[in-house]
């Protein structure tokens, strides 16, 4: 998983030149959100980009931290993201932290998720 993270903070310039394009959509990045020792990753959907910056909502329900709710606004730095997606032509390009999870996932839903991802 801390590659995935690495691979899509590597690659953040690229997506936001793709943001700024408009050429895709459903474009979100994944935020860590501490609340206290917890740590729990979230989609942040709804996004813009500006001063380095995303500024978004919550698309998830907590799990285990009590700090966010669904559809709260959440501001995060380019740095500080772990993932980074969007759609175009039906694929997902992105979601690196989607990958090592294949393996954990039935064959035949994992087979689905990897013909859907534009780089699998």
């Amino acid at each position: 998983m801390n590659q995935a993270i690495a691979k899509a903070k590597e690659t953040v310039d690229k997506f936001i030149k793709v943001l700024k394009s408009g050429k895709g959509e459903n474009f979100a990045v994944k935020a860590p959100i501490r609340d206290g020792e917890q740590v729990e990753h979230f989609w942040i959907t709804n996004i813009s980009y500006k001063d380095g910056k995303f500024i978004g909502q919550i698309n998830n329900e907590p799990g285990m931290v009590k700090n966010v709710t669904l559809g709260q606004k959440w501001t995060i730095s380019k740095k500080e993201i772990s993932d980074w997606m969007y759609m175009r032509d039906n694929k997902i390009h992105g979601n690196y932290t989607l990958r090592p999870l294949l393996k954990t996932l039935p064959e035949a839903e994992a087979k689905k998720m990897r013909a859907i991802l534009a780089d699998p």
